[in-house]
């Protein structure tokens, strides 16, 4: 890969296994977070795993000054090549039961920390006339909306209509902006948050066509195709890696797949349709 390329929130979860990936094709891995010692592990099993350099730096995507301070060292040895806008927060909750407070907390981290990254990286990649690419991780309800996570549904909205909009504003100065929709990726701690009893994660399952969960192999091989020169003619796109679950519920009829067995489908193909 040769690329130098930053991966917010990379110091666990889809964050950490995209890093990993980016490293292992070769990659300058830089994780940020507002933890050290998760970033230093991300880095500590790069660093082993592949003998590729990679580096922690403490970072709050929702502070400016943090991200210029943070920037001017990267770009104090060369150009960033890549950025992956991945931290995230995010909860279930009637949204009559949160407060302002709450609502921020989300939107902060997710609609203002990801445009504050991308304002800071564009206008570096700009000024110097050098090409940038933008990853943007969002969810397969950016698009639809979503109850019970409100605040978030709202923010990964904003980073979609963000990277549809620069797409087409930065494209002529050699920037891509995509995104990833991914749907159900088990991660230590945000899962259990989200999927809180078994019983709800037998009914997801149900949900999903393919079957499974997703694994973050897979998500890293997406995000590492869409950084890559391979994918130097997309542009703009948000690709869903959900096992077709959002498909499932799109589809008005698609809910007959878990109430009609053999049986009911024998009936219907005996009953003559009507002349």
């Amino acid at each position: 890969m040769g690329k130098k390329i930053l991966v917010t929130g990379g110091g666990s979860g889809l964050g950490q296994s995209m890093a990993r990936k980016f490293a292992e094709l070769g990659a300058t891995v830089i994780v940020c977070g507002r933890t050290l010692e998760k970033l230093q592990g991300t880095v500590d099993s790069i660093q082993k795993d592949f003998s590729q350099k990679a580096h922690a730096m403490v970072c709050d995507v929702r502070k400016p000054d943090e991200i210029e301070k943070m920037l001017d060292q990267i770009w104090s040895t060369g150009p960033l090549h890549g950025l992956v806008n991945n931290a995230a927060g995010n909860f279930l909750s009637r949204f009559e039961d949160l407060s302002p407070n709450a609502v921020d907390s989300v939107l902060n981290i997710v609609l203002h920390g990801t445009s504050y990254m991308t304002l800071a990286c564009g206008k570096r990649w700009i000024a110097a006339g050098d090409p940038g690419h933008v990853l943007n991780i969002v969810t397969t309800y950016a698009t639809t909306g979503s109850a019970y996570v409100v605040p978030s549904a709202m923010a990964k909205a904003g980073v979609l209509a963000m990277t549809r909009s620069l797409a087409v504003e930065w494209g002529p100065k050699k920037i891509r902006l995509n995104a990833v929709a991914p749907g159900p990726f088990p991660t230590k701690g945000a899962w259990e948050k989200l999927v809180p009893n078994p019983q709800l994660e037998k009914v997801w399952m149900k949900r999903i066509p393919v079957g499974r969960l997703g694994e973050h192999e897979e998500l890293a091989n997406l995000a590492s195709f869409l950084l890559s020169d391979y994918a130097a003619y997309i542009q703009g796109e948000v690709i869903t890696i959900d096992g077709a679950e959002s498909l499932k519920g799109a589809g008005q009829f698609s809910f007959l797949g878990d109430y009609m067995g053999e049986k009911d489908w024998d009936a219907m193909k005996a009953k003559k349709p009507a002349k």
